[in-house]
């Protein structure tokens, strides 16, 4: 639930307010201007690090890859299932094949037609582990894709699927054109999406024009320019000078200060979390005793005050409304260092040890504030930990390519359990090498949850997998925390959703526009 900033957080924030006014300039109109003729400036403080949606895992990637692709379903504002590029679906009665009926007259940016043989090869590309599509997991079930008209796609599965019609609606199972090769896509991406590619101009901004051929009428917007400004702060700056319209913040103190400047600036509860991911492959990780110590010795709503100002809440692993996991159910539910020691020694390691995170700048604004906070904290049970921090796309390099000992990361969390952990915690799982951990139970579990669909059956399963995990001390889940939209007077009409899409920059307009 969207909500205006109800939290005040005192002088601090006028402070801030009055250094920004200071810096910014004086007042100006909606950063439409920058873009020209009624057109959006989104402000973003790292670029993409990719233009290819089956690969991008960063957020800023994803929020430019949304606008520009189509999905075969899609989440609403509420995040429930509806049609996409697929207009509407059957499910076979014993949950093994499912049957979609294509959008006709959809075309991509390159006015070449949308059809089946395009959905075919991309689920099989995908599907491909030469691909390295992210997402690949979420398409284990199916077995096998085909068109038997240029308008239907029938999806045969190894067992029924509760999570699939969810997880099709990710940018990262996007439907591209089944004659292109990703060299091409990389330089000029080729979508169905409300948006087509327009100019990229390295490190510095991506702009986008109004797709008026797309297939859910073209968006109010003439122009969407992603700019890159390096910090959030600067941000607000840009916002107050009329040179950026509209921005997603996660820094509290940076949303207060801009609400107090004047800009309007909505509070959206999020779905992603939080965590210190643990790889558990590397020794001492390999060891549970160390695994534990390290859970144990960390005090995470310390970590949500120190690093976003108690903007959130302490999470368990499971995220989804529906499935919530509860954030007490784990070895530890408090802090307790003595515990911490003795599991150290267990595990060998009496005198201490030490350990290496990476941790992403320029992704999110709390990540550093929480890296040091962990480092603290986990120096008081014996624990050294030593921070590298990375460039956002440099961070994704190390990240994609599990070469970590621990990473402090902000993962994006999906309605469904499965299409949120699937990926990661399954011995196929295409991310498992990321996450670190597996095991047969937990394998046993996910597919349990996939071939069921009594919901009540389905959460008692996904409590089992977040008990798993927490046993285990697979990772170290931290908090869930907020967005914060800022956006100019003139910019209305969009709604921002829990699971972080700007998929509702198609119904937004600029004075009118």
């Amino acid at each position: 639930m969207a909500r205006r900033i109800s939290r005040r957080l005192g002088a601090a924030v006028a402070a801030s307010a009055v250094l920004l006014t200071a810096c910014s300039g004086g007042g100006g109109s909606a950063g439409g201007d920058a873009a020209g003729g009624g057109g959006l400036v989104i402000g973003a403080t790292s670029a993409p690090d990719t233009l290819l949606p089956w690969k991008a895992t960063q957020f800023q990637a994803v929020n430019v890859l949304e606008q520009l692709y189509g999905t075969l379903t899609e989440l609403d504002a509420d995040l429930e299932v509806v049609p996409g590029l697929a207009e509407s679906w059957e499910v076979s009665e014993d949950g093994t094949t499912i049957t979609m009926a294509l959008r006709q007259g959809v075309t991509f940016s390159d006015g070449s037609a949308f059809d089946a043989d395009d959905v075919t090869a991309s689920l099989d590309r995908i599907r491909d582990e030469a691909t390295g599509a992210v997402a690949a997991a979420s398409l284990a079930s199916v077995t096998a894709v085909e068109a038997p008209d240029p308008a239907t796609v029938v999806l045969t599965l190894s067992g029924p699927d509760a999570g699939l019609l969810a997880a099709l609606a990710s940018v990262n199972l996007a439907m591209l054109p089944s004659d292109a090769t990703e060299q091409a896509l990389a330089d000029t991406p080729n979508g169905t999406g409300p948006f087509t590619f327009a100019q990229r101009i390295p490190n510095q901004s991506i702009t986008l024009e109004a797709n008026p051929e797309y297939w859910g009428g073209a968006p109010a917007l003439p122009t969407l320019e992603f700019r890159v400004i390096p910090d959030e702060t600067s941000i607000v700056s840009a916002l107050q000078s009329g040179n950026v319209g509209f921005a997603v913040f996660d820094d509290p103190l940076v949303a207060q200060s801009a609400e107090a400047s004047g800009t309007t600036v909505t509070e959206t509860p999020q779905l992603s979390y939080h965590v210190l991911q643990l790889n558990a492959r590397q020794a001492p990780l390999d060891d549970l005793d160390v695994r534990l110590a390290i859970q144990c010795a960390i005090d995470r709503q310390q970590v949500l005050d120190t690093a976003a100002l108690g903007e959130g809440e302490v999470t368990g692993p499971i995220t989804s409304p529906a499935y919530r996991s509860d954030p007490a159910a784990r070895p530890c539910p408090q802090r307790d260092v003595e515990a911490a020691r003795r599991h150290l020694a267990a595990a060998g390691h009496a005198g201490g040890l030490t350990l290496s995170t990476i941790v992403s700048q320029g992704e999110y604004a709390t990540s550093v504030n929480e890296a040091t906070n962990i480092q603290a904290q986990l120096a008081e049970a014996g624990i050294t930990l030593n921070i590298e921090v990375l460039e956002s796309g440099a961070y994704v390099d190390r990240w994609v390519a599990a070469d970590f000992q621990t990473a402090v990361a902000l993962n994006g969390g999906r309605p469904d359990p499965d299409g949120m952990y699937g990926r990661y915690f399954t011995s196929t799982g295409n991310l498992n090498d990321v996450a670190g951990y597996t095991s047969p139970e937990l394998d046993a579990l996910f597919a349990q949850g996939k071939a069921t669909s009594d919901p009540a059956a389905r959460k008692e399963i996904y409590q089992q997998v977040s008990r798993h995990l927490e046993d285990n001390a697979a990772w170290v889940w931290l908090f869930t925390s907020f967005t914060y939209t800022a956006t100019a007077p003139e910019v209305t009409g969009f709604t921002p959703m829990a699971n972080g899409s700007l998929k509702y920059l198609r119904e937004t307009s600029v004075g009118g526009s």
